[in-house]
């Protein structure tokens, strides 16, 4: 049996990036029930790529109640209702062997991850004053992708002179927006843009100097993607709700590392249930993005462990 729920976990405060805010986390949580044992899994459904609550609902219910994880990936595309289905398969395998997923995976054990923290998209004094209050974490998300890019930046540097900084412009910068603020990212010690330009139109960047490493995320869904991306990006950006899954997520990481990028793991705005499968995928990551338990103000139950080493991998009690 096949159920979904509808799920809303309210944020500790606002989160805006360029293209708006919001104030909860809406998920869908599925449940796989076989034999005695449920999986479970979780997805956020996310409309910049056309996906709703409900049209996410309507395709995990169209599947067949013994889909297995290997006809999944041809009976839905990669998007937010694969994902949840996929990890709830993944789980469900784990609780019948009685043997943790990455077993399963013939993968080794994770250990914990450094994770960014994500700083709200805000005037400068504001962010300045979020930077100064999480300068004791190690690496930083900044959301940009204004005009007045410049003023928050060296706010959030002086806030937090110590930190290690990525920037996440959301596709919100055209190609001589990013060549003029290169020099600044540069000395400001930026070590990583996520998707400075729109993902169709980042044949732009063919060809333009990359100071610091670009990052795919908007361009980036799954192993189809990547031929496209060579020239233009140094990294890209797995996140289980783009791929589909924790399957073609794993796939993905094997094929990027083969074409020589660097891989960085990363999230929706979810609760625990949906970071836990990535910690899987982020072992050795250049970059670790699961901070989305971090911007909640409710977790669920036997909620990932963050502590001074990072994000631990999950316990049994919550995913695989």
């Amino acid at each position: 049996m096949i159920t979904v729920t509808r799920d809303v976990f309210p944020l500790a405060q606002v989160f805006r990036i360029s293209r708006g805010a919001r104030t909860e986390a809406k998920v869908l949580t599925v449940r796989i029930e076989r034999e005695g044992h449920v999986g479970v899994g979780e997805c956020v459904p996310y409309a910049r790529y056309g996906e709703t609550l409900e049209s996410v609902e309507d395709q995990i219910k169209s599947l067949p109640f013994d889909i297995t994880r290997s006809a999944l990936q041809s009976a839905l595309p990669a998007g937010a209702a694969r994902n949840a289905v996929d990890c709830a398969l993944w789980d469900l395998e784990a609780k019948a062997a009685g043997r943790r997923v990455w077993d399963l995976a013939q993968l080794s054990a994770p250990g914990p991850e450094i994770t960014a923290y994500t700083l709200s998209l805000d005037e400068p004094d504001a962010m300045e004053a979020s930077a100064r209050k999480n300068a004791f974490r190690p690496l930083l998300k900044i959301k940009l992708g204004t005009p007045d890019d410049m003023p928050r930046l060296e706010a959030v540097r002086r806030g937090a002179p110590n930190s290690r900084i990525i920037v996440d412009a959301n596709e919100g910068w055209d190609v001589p927006t990013y060549l003029a603020l290169c020099p600044h990212l540069e000395r400001l010690g930026v070590a990583l843009i996520e998707q400075p330009v729109p993902a169709d139109e980042d044949d732009a960047l063919i060809g333009v100097t990359r100071s610091v490493p670009l990052c795919a995320d908007e361009s980036c869904h799954d192993r189809k993607s990547l031929e496209a991306l060579i020239g233009k990006y140094d990294v890209v950006n797995i996140k289980l709700d783009k791929t589909g899954g924790l399957t073609e997520a794993l796939a993905l990481r094997d094929k990027a590392l083969d074409l020589g990028f660097d891989v960085m793991v990363g999230c929706m705005v979810g609760s625990s249930l949906a970071m836990a499968p990535a910690t899987i995928v982020a072992q050795g990551a250049v970059i670790t993005d699961l901070d989305g338990p971090l911007l909640l103000a409710q977790d669920r139950d036997a909620p990932l462990r963050f502590d001074e080493f990072g994000v631990h991998p999950p316990s049994p009690a919550l995913w695989g």
